[in-house]
C-alpha cells in the first residue's frame, strides 16, 4: 500500500489593510468613542499624559491606553464613560472635515446599489472630506482598485488624512489625484477598463462622455446630488447621451426609534433629506437603449422636463437645458462655503499641513 504525501497546509493569507486597526487593546494614537450616562457622544485621540475634561471632571488618557475595547473608564466628578473604537459610520461623522461628507446612510447605498465588489475597478470623483472613499476602500478591497480625483488640492489633502488615519496608513488599493475629472479620467484609465464610476460633484452631467468612454459594458455610474434640479438635468442629459440604460433615481431616510420598556415609538428627530442617489449602466458599443415609454407629465411640453410632485402638480416645467453653466454655483444651490481658515485648520488636524504652515 502507497503512502501519500499530506498535502502541504495553505500559505496564511495576508491581513487585509486596516484590519488590525479594529482589534486588540486601545493604543496611543488611536479615536476612541466615549459614550457618557445619557448617550451623548465624545471623540478623543488617545495621547501620553493627555486629559479629557469636561464641566464634570476630568480623567487622565493612561487610563484607557493598553486597556481592551468596551472598558469603562470613571472621570474625577463621578461620571462614568464606556470607550470603544468609533464604527466606519460613527468616524466618518466625527472626523475634521472640510467639505460636508456623505452620510453613512448614503454610502451604504451606493455600495450596494452601484454593486461595488472585492477586486472591482472603481472611479470617484469628488472626494471631499474621504468619508464615502473609506467606504469604497472596505468594498473593493486590497485585490481592488479606487482612483479618487478631486479638483481641490486641500479637501485632497484632508482626505487623505482621513483615509490614512482611519487604514492606519496608506491603502494599497487607492490612488489620488488632484484636478478635474474630464482631464485626468482618459489619461490614467483605458478605454473600457472601469467596472464603477461614483460621482459626488456639482454638474456631473458634463462628465457624461468621460465616464463612458472609461466604462466597461455593464458597468455602473452612480451619481449623488443634493437638488432636485441637479437630479432633473442628469436624467436628462443621460437619455440623451445614448450610451446609458434608462436611469433610476431614489432618496434614503432614516429615522431612528426610542426604546424604553412599554415606550417604544419613533424618534422626534430623523436624518430625513441628505441628497439624492442615480443610477444607470453603460450599454455596448453600437447599441442603442430601448424606447421608454412614458405618460408625459401634466403640464409638460415637447422637449421640456417637467418635475412632478406627489399629487401630479407641476413644479417647474423649465427646460434645465436652457440653465446657463453659469447658474450651477454652490451657493446658487444653496450650499455652504467653506472658509480657507477652516480648511487650514483640517489640514493640520489630520496632519496634512501646507508647507507654508
Amino acid at each position: 500500500m502507497t503512502e501519500q504525501t499530506p498535502a502541504p497546509e495553505p500559505a496564511a493569507a495576508p491581513t487585509p489593510t486596516g484590519a488590525d486597526q479594529r482589534r486588540g487593546l486601545l493604543r496611543v494614537g488611536e479615536r476612541v468613542q466615549l459614550t457618557d450616562p445619557r448617550g451623548r457622544l465624545h471623540t478623543i485621540t488617545l495621547a501620553p499624559g493627555a486629559t479629557f475634561h469636561t464641566h464634570k471632571g476630568y480623567f487622565r488618557h493612561e487610563e484607557l491606553i493598553g486597556a481592551p475595547e468596551g472598558t469603562t473608564v470613571t472621570s474625577s466628578g463621578g461620571v462614568e464613560y464606556l470607550a470603544l473604537r468609533p464604527l466606519l459610520s460613527d468616524y466618518t461623522l466625527s472626523m475634521p472635515r472640510g467639505a460636508a461628507v456623505v452620510y453613512p446612510k448614503d454610502a451604504g447605498q451606493i455600495v450596494a446599489m452601484a454593486d461595488i465588489y472585492p477586486g472591482a475597478r472603481v472611479v470617484e470623483a469628488g472626494v471631499g472630506s474621504g468619508a464615502l472613499t473609506m467606504s469604497l476602500l472596505r468594498a473593493v478591497g486590497d485585490g481592488g482598485r479606487l482612483h479618487s480625483i478631486e479638483r481641490r488640492e486641500d479637501f485632497a489633502a484632508i482626505a487623505r488624512g482621513n483615509v490614512e488615519t482611519f487604514f492606519g496608513g496608506p491603502h494599497p488599493a487607492w490612488r489620488l489625484s488632484v484636478g478635474d475629472l474630464s482631464d485626468v479620467l482618459p489619461l490614467a484609465e483605458a478605454r473600457g477598463e472601469v467596472d464603477r464610476v461614483v460621482l459626488d460633484m456639482l454638474a456631473p452631467w458634463e462628465n457624461l462622455d468621460a465616464v463612458a468612454t472609461a466604462l466597461a459594458p455593464g458597468g455602473v455610474l452612480i451619481a449623488y446630488v443634493a437638488t432636485a434640479t441637479q437630479l432633473s438635468r442628469l436624467a436628462e442629459d443621460v437619455r440623451a447621451d445614448g450610451r446609458y440604460t434608462e436611469p433610476q433615481a431614489w432618496e434614503s431616510m432614516v429615522r431612528g426609534w426610542h426604546l424604553e420598556g412599554l415606550a417604544v415609538r419613533p424618534q422626534h428627530r430623523m436624518i430625513g433629506h441628505t441628497g439624492f442617489l442615480l443610477t444607470t449602466r453603460r450599454l455596448a458599443d453600437g447599441v442603442l437603449p430601448p424606447l421608454r415609454k412614458r405618460r408625459p407629465a401634466k403640464g409638460s411640453q415637447p422637449g421640456e422636463a417637467a418635475l412632478v410632485d406627489e399629487v401630479g402638480d407641476v413644479v417647474t416645467s423649465r427646460s434645465f437645458q436652457e440653465v446657463p453653466d453659469a447658474e450651477w454655483t454652490p451657493e446658487a444651490l444653496g450650499e455652504r462655503a467653506v472658509s480657507d481658515k477652516k480648511v487650514r485648520k483640517v489640514r493640520r488636524d489630520v496632519g496634512q499641513a501646507p508647507e507654508a504652515d
